[in-house]
């Protein structure tokens, strides 16, 4: 039997949780990174409503992209907001909540109920894990259908649509599993 040496990693612990890996979500980068997004929401959701270009600059800051036509109601909260990726024609309205510890892309002419939350982010579900206060994961891979009603968790990298939602197709893992 072989052992190998497991090597440092030196990746930044965004870098891990981009890559879907466990992170230290108190790492001061990730930290200076989610109060920014805080700051922006906070500053987003207290705003005049009929200020387009002012919300439009906020947006413009807090999010990684942000298509034409977006309108957005407040509140809304991000984790990180630059991972969050908006289309054009995109309407969210009250309470919508992004978790983006991962890159999570809005498509063209996307219509939002209320409440809706994106959660991108997950801890782990091995206990010995789970007892190191901290590690985080962030997963991407899932494409809900518009007007589809998700009851259930959905596998990655599948398209999922309907009420309430069912598989329509898998995707391939860039991974090949």
């Amino acid at each position: 039997m072989s052992s190998r040496l497991q090597q440092p990693d030196s990746r930044t612990e965004e870098q891990k949780m981009l890559a879907g890996d466990l992170y230290l979500a108190s790492d001061p980068a990730l930290l200076a990174k989610r109060n920014t997004a805080l700051r922006l929401c906070k500053k987003f959701n207290d705003s005049d409503p009929e200020d387009a270009a002012g919300l439009k600059a906020i947006l413009d800051q807090l999010c990684g992209g942000i298509g034409k036509d977006v309108v957005i109601l407040p509140p809304v909260r991000m984790d990180y907001g630059c991972n969050t990726y908006i289309g054009e024609r995109v309407f969210m309205n009250f309470g919508a909540v992004i978790l983006d510890t991962c890159r999570v892309t809005i498509g063209n002419d996307v219509l939002f109920g209320p409440n809706v939350s994106l959660l991108s982010a997950t801890h782990p579900v091995d206990p010995a894990v789970r007892r190191n206060w901290g590690p985080e994961l962030g997963k991407p891979g899932v494409t809900v259908g518009a007007g589809s009603v998700v009851t259930k968790d959905v596998e990655a990298y599948t398209v999922v649509a309907g009420n309430p939602a069912r598989v329509i197709k898998r995707l391939p893992r860039p991974d090949g599993e």
